[in-house]
């Protein structure tokens, strides 16, 4: 295993899972004050893997809604919905170093006590360390969209993966997927239309308008302006 295989949690396996993955480790280091930011903040705000299945309850010292947010970036926008609703709580995935230095700063600077992160393979997050039915919201925006069609197998949003999302959340949770790449989202459509347990949030079905909650980000500013389009799709699980 490479240090590019380690997640920056005292050097554990990015993922325990064999065979093909979603993400591929992206080269680059934390700045200096990322850096500085987790090696203060991550004993408080981190979780690990190691810590096997968590009880929310005790990780926030409340009940709340409890949104997952898989594949964070560099948490900014993670950061804006913490910080818009204090009433919630939130728990990010990312597997890449800087964005978790860059959360991290972002908490510290919005003083932010309601945002955990996991620095490790969102499959393993969800098979070993939450609870059945313990999540009201999980979001996946602007996943990699794995363009050339023989490496669409590695896209995150496949029928298994929202089967394995579905028990996690409880029954009437959400879940909130965008792309800006308008064959994944077609792709993302075919599949949870197809998913057990899943009903689409609009009555007639399709694409979603963007719910004012979700952010919009720099780079989707830019997209916008560039005329890129962007698809939101927003599910509810039924049983």
């Amino acid at each position: 295993m490479t240090d590019s295989d380690k997640a920056p949690n005292n050097g554990e396996s990015v993922t325990t899972r064999r065979g093909v993955r979603s993400f591929v480790i992206r080269q680059g280091r934390m700045t200096e004050g990322q850096k500085k930011a987790y090696d203060r903040l991550w004993p408080v705000y981190g979780l690990t893997r190691e810590q096997g299945v968590i009880d929310p309850r005790e990780v926030f010292g409340r009940e709340a809604w409890l949104n997952l947010e898989i594949g964070f970036g560099m948490g900014h926008s993670l950061a804006e919905m913490a910080a818009a609703a204090p009433e919630q709580d939130f728990i990010g995935v990312e597997v890449h170093s800087p964005g978790v230095g860059a959360l991290l700063k972002e908490i510290e600077e919005r003083e932010l006590e309601n945002v955990r992160i996991y620095a490790v393979d969102a499959n393993d997050v969800i098979d070993l360390c939450l609870p059945d039915a313990s999540i009201d919201r999980v979001m996946v925006f602007f996943p990699d969209p794995w363009p050339k069609k023989k490496h669409h197998k590695r896209r995150l949003i496949q029928h298994e993966f929202v089967q394995r999302l579905r028990h996690k959340l409880r029954v009437g949770g959400i879940l909130h997927l965008a792309t800006d790449w308008e064959n994944y989202a077609e792709h993302m459509l075919e599949v949870m239309d197809g998913s057990e347990g899943f009903v689409n949030a609009r009555d007639e079905g399709g694409f979603s308008p963007r719910p004012e909650d979700r952010p919009i980000t720099k780079f989707e500013k830019r997209g916008e302006n560039l005329g890129h389009g962007v698809w939101d799709l927003v599910y509810r699980r039924t049983n």
